[in-house]
C-alpha cells in the first residue's frame, strides 16, 4: 500500500489543547444472563486521560472490544460519562445544551467505519449532503452548489451527486461520508476505523485524502484503528488501549521504534513491516489467554494474566499501574516500562 511520505508539520502547542479528557469512565448496566435478575456493571472505558492539540492526529489503537469506539462516542457527547470530564475548547461537553450543544456538534464530527451502513440508501450522494446543509440553515438555492463543491473536495466528480450508495464503490461511499462530515466545517474529525472496511488498494487513497484535507483545512483528527502499521504513517502520537485503559502513549515514530508496554510489543509483532527497527519485536509475540471478561474484570492490571514478563511484579496483581511519563513524553502503564528487552 502506497501512502504519502511527506513530513508532517509540527503540532502547535503554544495554546491549550482543543480536546481534553480527564479520568473518563463509561459504564453500562446489564444482567449476568438472560435468566438472572442480578444487575451488573460493565466498564467499557476506565479512567482515560488524553489531550488532543489543534492540527494534531492522535491515533487510538487496540483490539476489537477494548473500548475505542465507546471512548470516541463519549468524547462527542453520544455516551454520557459515568465519571470524569471531556472539555472541548475549554467547555465541558456534558454540560452543553441548546445552542452550545448544536455549535459543538458542528465543530466535531464522526466518520464511521462502514460507509454503506452509515448512508441512507434512499438518498443520492448529493441529497445526503443537501440534507445536512438544510439542517444547518443553508438556502435551497445554494445547497446543490455546495454539495457538488464538497464532492469535488473529497475527489469525486459532479455526476456522483446523482448516484445512490449501492451505485458507488466502497471507497466512493467513504468519500461521501467524509464530505458529509465536512459539510458543517468542523475543527475535529473522529475517524472510527475509516479504512477498515475498504480494500487495501483503496485504503491508501483514502488515507492520502485525509492527510490532504487536514493540511488544507487545518483539521484535528482522532484516528481509531487496530492496525499499527497504518498509525505509523498517519499519526503524530499514538495511544494504545487495552480493556478500557490507555496503556501506552507516545509519538508515532517513538512508539514504533521503542515500544515499552508488553501489549504494544505484541501488537507491533503482528504488524507487517519490511525492515526491523531497534527495540521492535523481530518475531511474532503470541499472548496467552483471552481478553478478560468485562463482567468479571481482574484485579490490578487488566493485562497481568497475559503478560509475557517472567517473574511478574506482585503489584501488578494488587493494583493497576498508572500511566507515567518514563521518558520525554513517552507514557506507559507498566512498572517494567524502563526495562528494554
Amino acid at each position: 500500500m502506497t501512502r504519502a511520505e511527506t513530513a508532517r508539520p509540527p503540532v502547535d502547542r503554544s495554546g491549550g489543547p482543543l480536546l481534553s479528557v480527564r479520568g473518563l469512565s463509561v459504564h453500562f448496566s446489564g444482567r449476568r444472563s438472560w435468566l438472572s435478575r442480578t444487575p451488573t456493571s460493565i466498564t467499557a472505558v476506565d479512567g482515560v486521560d488524553l489531550d488532543l492539540w489543534p492540527g494534531e492526529t492522535l491515533g487510538l489503537v487496540g483490539e476489537s472490544g477494548c473500548g475505542k469506539s465507546t471512548l470516541a462516542r463519549a468524547l462527542l457527547g453520544l455516551h454520557r460519562p459515568s465519571s470524569g470530564s471531556v472539555t472541548f475548547a475549554g467547555q465541558e461537553v456534558s454540560a452543553m445544551d441548546g445552542a452550545a450543544l448544536s455549535a459543538f456538534r458542528s465543530r466535531a464530527q464522526l466518520v464511521f467505519q462502514d460507509p454503506f451502513g452509515s448512508l441512507n440508501p434512499r438518498l443520492s450522494a448529493g441529497a445526503t449532503l443537501e440534507e445536512v446543509l438544510e439542517v444547518h440553515g443553508m438556502t435551497a438555492r445554494d445547497r446543490p452548489v455546495r454539495a457538488v463543491d464538497l464532492l469535488e473536495k473529497v475527489g469525486l466528480r459532479p455526476e456522483h451527486a446523482h448516484l445512490f450508495p449501492h451505485e458507488l464503490s466502497g471507497g466512493q461511499r467513504q468519500r461521501v461520508g467524509i464530505a458529509r462530515a465536512l459539510a458543517v466545517e468542523p475543527e475535529l474529525l473522529v475517524l472510527d476505523e475509516p479504512v477498515g472496511a475498504l480494500d487495501v488498494s483503496v485504503q491508501a487513497q483514502v488515507l492520502n485524502l485525509l492527510q490532504e484535507l487536514q493540511q488544507d483545512l487545518g483539521l484535528t483528527y482522532l484516528f481509531i484503528a487496530h492496525d499499527l502499521a497504518v498509525m505509523e504513517h498517519v499519526s503524530d502520537r499514538v495511544a494504545v488501549m487495552y480493556f478500557g485503559r490507555i496503556v501506552e502513549l507516545a509519538g508515532s515514530r517513538e512508539l514504533h521504534r521503542d515500544p515499552r508496554h508488553p501489549y504494544t510489543r505484541a501488537l507491533l509483532s503482528a504488524a507487517p513491516r519490511i525492515t526491523a527497527r531497534r527495540g521492535s519485536p523481530t518475531s511474532r509475540i503470541v499472548l496467552d489467554g483471552d481478553v478478560p471478561s468485562p463482567v468479571h474484570p481482574p484485579t490490578g492490571c487488566p493485562f497481568h494474566a497475559r503478560c509475557p514478563h517472567s517473574g511478574k511484579d506482585e503489584s501488578c496483581v494488587a493494583s493497576s499501574p498508572p500511566l507515567q511519563n518514563v521518558e520525554n513524553g513517552h507514557f506507559v502503564a507498566c512498572p517494567k516500562a524502563a526495562e528494554r528487552p
